[in-house]
């Protein structure tokens, strides 16, 4: 109990200062991160301080508006995701794979051409590289587009002439409508706690289950596994069966499949039970 005691007043603490900061450069505050993710077992209380604007703050909506997040699987790895008020996001977009509609938003990255475009409609407002052009620096995106706080946590990824790239990679963060939504892009190495500290935490995860051209399917489930999200989502099927990847959670995730297009997905739907939900398409 006194431990608890002791982590909740420290991490309000961390919080609060954190606050000032991000209100004093003009930034929303992510409602996703773990301030104390080393502390285990430890349970945070939400905390809002007065006067400063979330990142998941917007207009009044109803509650059944507000609770529903659309995701529908379009190809390969992009995923189509509708917030509450109509924001349209694509992730990882090349354009080979199309959404019903024109997004509003979409992210990149360029391990493969199959999973950016240098050339997107230019129609399209918000266009989110997962890579900087500069070397050295790393793409640092925080910005929030109608209901949904869009930030990236980088990694590194394998060149092509089997080197290393640093930063290469971008693992997108949505939150919106209470929920912390994530694609892990073109994840090529398990993540280190400073990046899993980074992220936060996730309901939904968007994850490639090709089992080799990103990283092999025992890396990737100890992946997932250590993040603990409640609704898994696979993406970049390629090479081995869906099986495989599914076998290696052997019974602690629970394995569903999609019965529409459209996934719907809310904090009161979210399953109880960590599960993998398989999309139409896949």
């Amino acid at each position: 109990m006194m431990l608890r005691a002791l982590a909740f007043g420290l991490s309000c603490l961390f919080l609060s200062a954190f606050a000032v900061l991000a209100q004093d450069a003009g930034l929303p505050v992510s409602q996703c991160q773990a301030i104390a993710s080393r502390l285990p077992g430890v349970m945070f209380a939400s905390f809002e301080p007065s006067g400063l604007q979330l990142a998941q703050a917007g207009r009044q909506l109803s509650l059944a508006e507000r609770e529903e997040v659309k995701i529908t699987f379009v190809g390969h790895s992009t995923y189509f995701i509708e917030t509450p008020e109509g924001v349209g996001i694509a992730t990882d977009y090349s354009g080979a794979y199309q959404p019903s509609r024109l997004p509003d938003v979409v992210t990149m990255n360029k391990a493969h051409s199959t999973h950016y475009t240098l050339s997107p409609d230019p129609g399209i407002e918000h266009v989110l590289h997962g890579w900087s052009d500069v070397p050295g620096e790393k793409a640092e995106h925080r910005l929030t587009v109608g209901d949904v706080y869009i930030r990236n946590v980088v990694s590194d990824i394998r060149s092509w002439g089997g080197g290393l790239e640093e930063n290469g990679n971008s693992i997108f963060i949505f939150e919106v409508a209470g929920l912390c939504i994530g694609h892990l892009g073109h994840l090529h190495f398990e993540l280190t706690e400073e990046q899993y500290t980074e992220i936060g935490r996730l309901d939904v995860l968007m994850v490639p289950v090709d089992g080799g051209l990103t990283m092999g399917a025992d890396s990737m489930s100890r992946v997932v596994q250590r993040l603990r999200s409640s609704l898994i989502l696979p993406m970049h099927r390629w090479g081995p069966p869906l099986d495989n990847f599914l076998a290696m959670f052997d019974g602690r995730f629970d394995i569903a499949y999609a019965k529409e297009p459209v996934i719907r997905v809310s904090m009161r739907s979210l399953p109880k039970k960590p599960t993998i939900l398989v999309p139409q398409g896949l």
